[in-house]
């Protein structure tokens, strides 16, 4: 009998199951490649090492021979083929440049991190620093029936705006979950709008709202041609202000201006954000030139905002530190804390259902059924008595045993050196310092439920 034989068998079965059952997925492709890298070169050596005793060895070698070109070959073409097809930003090489580590999100190449998510937490809470969001989507709605569209599909009350104000708000379902959250500023007042919408839901919102369009509204979808850079800290706008005569130093939350910024016309500069820390936002044209004129426009705009906060120790900031900041603040992440199956009752924004706005929207009587009945779960933040880190899916259970919940998002938050998260439990669960339990491989650790923001 030939020793090892059925491991060497199994080697090659298991990676090759690998490469067959994912071969669009670059990380089970990633963790494939390596596993034959290892397998292949020890079988290697065992081959090599029994040919004298056992001469038919020669032949297993060269099987492993073939069999290596064409997985390894088709493990590379896998990786290769998926990030082929990752939407690039007009700041990608920037990013690239700089030393980001990078990965598909939401089918973009994005920033993960640059210096470290700590470091780049810190930077944003304390100083500025320059997220790349270009990612997002953004729609434009015209004419005199868009307010009444927007006022049919959202939760909020849009007929509040004016021109150069901007609202948060939600697009319900039909059974009162959530499709989408998403910004709407007001360009011109009842007839222009625009709706940033996140970028994983871009189609999904575009054909949700355009069924909804019944009134001949126009509407564009211009996120392949919209750059969008957040600016982000205390120091952001003092940054920013020598490169606009635009007042931005004193703009207010929720409102926006447009003008010339960093030598470019048409820029949105927006007092919004997604950390808690401050700054602005700025949407501007990629350009109808063509790549070249995208590029030029992209690189001038960035290349500006880093002199200009040279002395000041601007940072670029992935979207690792994004998270982390915003997870401090208890903001809702689509598809974590927010989905088609959580109502926006149940995920603490009622502050953005209007009932009584002068216009129905869809599922408004679904949810105030359930804001007369109650609602039965709660999202809730918490912190970790005991140490853990809670990690999105993971349950929540009571003193017992029993689930009580869920988690949604948690981190080991870089401010408060503390692990923290967001989560649903049941309604007698969901008051402040409750006692919760989250399961942590299979083990309950101590938590209690707190108040949001967590700094």
């Amino acid at each position: 009998m030939i020793p090892n034989m059925p491991k060497c068998a199994q080697v090659v079965k298991s990676v090759s199951s690998c490469f067959i059952l994912c071969p669009n997925d670059p990380k089970c492709a990633q963790k494939g490649n390596q596993y034959f890298r290892l397998s292949y070169s020890c079988s290697q050596l065992f081959i090599k090492m029994n040919t004298t005793a056992y001469p038919e060895l020669m032949l297993v070698y060269y099987f492993f021979c073939a069999i290596n070109t064409i997985i390894f070959a088709g493990l590379n073409l896998s990786v290769t083929s998926k990030m082929s097809c990752m939407k690039n930003t007009p700041f990608t090489n920037k990013h690239i440049a700089l030393g980001a580590k990078m990965a598909e999100f939401a089918g973009y190449n994005m920033p993960i991190s640059y210096s470290g998510i700590n470091d780049e937490h810190a930077a944003v809470r304390n100083n500025a620093g320059v997220f790349d969001v270009s990612h997002m989507g953004e729609f434009i709605l015209k004419g005199e029936n868009a307010l009444d569209l927007i006022q049919r599909v959202t939760s909020n009350d849009a007929s509040k705006l004016t021109n150069g104000k901007a609202q948060y708000s939600c697009l319900p379902n039909n059974e009162g979950g959530i499709v989408d959250d998403l910004l709407v500023y007001c360009i011109e007042e009842n007839k222009v709008y625009m709706l940033v919408v996140n970028a994983s839901n871009i189609e999904k919102d575009w054909n949700w709202i355009s069924s909804h369009n019944t009134n001949n509204v126009e509407m564009h979808n211009i996120s392949d041609k919209t750059c969008l850079l957040a600016i982000q800290g205390p120091n952001a706008c003092k940054i920013l202000q020598p490169l606009t005569d635009l007042d931005i130093m004193n703009l207010k939350y929720y409102t926006f201006v447009k003008g010339k910024f960093a030598g470019v016309d048409n820029v949105l500069i927006s007092a919004t954000g997604y950390t808690g820390a401050g700054g602005v936002e700025i949407y501007f044209s990629a350009g109808s030139g063509g790549e070249d004129k995208k590029d030029d426009d992209a690189g001038k705009i960035w290349d500006a905002i880093f002199e200009a906060g040279a002395a000041q120790n601007i940072k670029p900031i992935g979207l690792g530190a994004r998270d982390t900041l915003r997870l401090e603040m208890g903001y809702c992440l689509y598809g974590n804390d927010i989905d088609d199956t959580t109502s926006p009752l149940e995920a603490g924004l009622g502050w953005i259902t209007k009932f009584n706005k002068p216009a129905d929207f869809t599922a408004k009587a679904i949810l105030e059924k359930q804001k007369a009945e109650g609602i039965k779960r709660k999202l809730v933040g918490f912190e970790m008595i005991e140490r853990g880190i809670p990690r999105h899916h993971y349950q929540i259970v009571d003193k017992e045993g029993n689930n009580i919940g869920y988690v949604t998002s948690g981190t080991q938050a870089p401010s408060l050196n503390k692990a923290v998260g967001l989560g649903y439990v049941s309604m007698e669960h969901a008051p402040l310092d409750s006692e919760i339990f989250v399961s942590i491989r299979n083990n309950p650790v101590k938590a209690k439920v707190v108040k949001f923001p967590f700094v």
